[in-house]
């Protein structure tokens, strides 16, 4: 039974063992995506906390005075002084973009002409459209400390590589269907790993470094493959949920949850009253949350919807866990909250699957583990390549051993 698992195993690795060490290098370097990142880039996340922070009106100036047609969709305030504040807006290009920039700011003021029913055809609501980019600010100058596009990115082209091999969606399904193969190679290479007697399992479950070259890469893929084998399944089971639809939606089968979760507030739409503004809405939305790591104010899409507020808890379990609340944009009351106690069961096991995934779930810990299981993984292919290798010579050799054997007695 085990020469048939071993050429599954051998024939699924050699299959998909090039996109494995692709998706495993690129993971390793995308777990310190934000710490490298803010390491690299100190002068766009870090400023000196000095006096009082500036209107969000001066801030929004300063961007627009860099950027003519920056159309702001949302707002990111750190609760730690010595941290810039991050506007996320659209860019809308070519000679839409003053039409668009005019109706945005309409939008904004709650003026007639972005009224419920005045967008145009297959225009979306409130979108702003556009090319998405992100500012730093200072908020206690107003200086705008870098427009930055993450599509232009290192980190992107990493991310773009692990997900799509560059290549868009062909390149998601190849990843997809991959990480389906490495999930089966996990499988057979416990099966095969899964010792007989107490001696063999000594053997298994530790590295011989004084043993000659074969024996050592014999030791790499099997010893470090066994004690890797739970992490990299996980890591692989869990990005499955990048590739397939069809994976996402089993995930709330299973959990008999509904995909669509509670119903957004619908605000009554005032004519008369004007939208509050970024600046008083960030004042409610202080008090209402209290204190937390971050909020992120994001504006209605439309003018029957609240803006949404979405707050990291200085408790939170890991980082998806965010609570969610909605103002008014006519009077920045409460308009409803979505907790994460609050939500399914579907929404919450799904929301864990990036911090498992990125291997941020425990800290600067899980990340290690994560980075050096990824490494290894990298590694596997190679050493299961050699050993194949190995044991094919070793077969020709024995071959030729009895044909001269046979040839002598006749």
């Amino acid at each position: 039974m085990k020469v048939f698992f071993r050429r599954i195993h051998l024939y699924l690795g050699l299959a998909a063992g090039l996109v494995i060490m692709v998706t495993c290098l690129t993971g390793a370097l995308l777990v310190f995506e934000k710490e490298l990142t803010e390491l690299f880039h100190p002068r766009r996340y870090s400023v000196e906390a000095i006096g009082q922070p500036v209107p969000v009106s001066v801030m929004e100036a300063s961007i627009k005075q860099q950027e003519p047609g920056a159309m702001i969709q949302s707002i990111k305030f750190h609760t730690d002084p010595r941290r810039s504040v991050e506007f996320s807006y659209t860019i809308k290009k070519g000679k839409d973009a003053s039409v668009s920039l005019a109706r945005d700011s309409k939008a904004v003021q709650g003026e007639e002409a972005a009224k419920p029913g005045t967008e145009k055809k297959g225009e979306k609501k409130g979108a702003g459209g556009g090319e998405r980019r992100t500012a730093f600010v200072n908020p206690y100058t107003g200086e705008v400390l870098e427009l930055f596009n993450y599509r232009e990115s290192f980190f992107y082209k990493v991310m773009d590589l692990h997900r799509w091999l560059l290549v868009g969606d062909t390149g998601k399904l190849i990843v997809g269907s991959s990480t389906l193969i490495f999930l089966f190679i996990l499988i057979t290479g416990i099966i095969l790993w899964w010792p007989r007697n107490r001696k063999l399992l000594l053997q298994r479950l530790k590295l011989k470094w004084d043993a000659g070259w074969k024996r050592v890469n014999h030791d790499l893929h099997i010893v470090l493959g066994f004690y890797s084998a739970i992490v990299l399944f996980i890591l692989a089971f869990t990005g499955l949920a990048w590739s397939f639809e069809w994976f996402n939606k089993g995930i709330y089968r299973v959990t008999n949850s509904p995909m669509e979760g509670k119903k957004l507030p619908v605000i009554a739409y005032l004519d008369s009253v004007a939208v509050l503004g970024w600046q008083e809405v960030a004042e409610k939305a202080t008090k209402q949350v209290g204190e937390v790591s971050y909020l992120t104010i994001a504006k209605p899409k439309d003018f029957v919807s609240a803006y949404q507020v979405t707050v990291l808890p200085l408790d939170a379990v890991h980082e998806s866990a965010t609570d969610q609340y909605f103002l008014d944009p006519y009077t920045g009351a409460l308009a409803g909250t979505l907790k994460w106690s609050e939500r399914n069961t579907g929404q919450r096991v799904r929301a864990i699957f990036k911090p498992v995934h990125v291997a941020s779930i425990y800290g600067l810990p899980s990340k290690l583990i994560g980075l050096v299981v990824c490494l290894l993984g990298v590694s596997f292919p190679v050493t299961g390549v050699i050993l194949w290798w190995n044991r094919t010579r070793k077969k020709k050799s024995r071959s030729s051993v009895v044909e001269m054997d046979d040839t002598a007695a006749a």
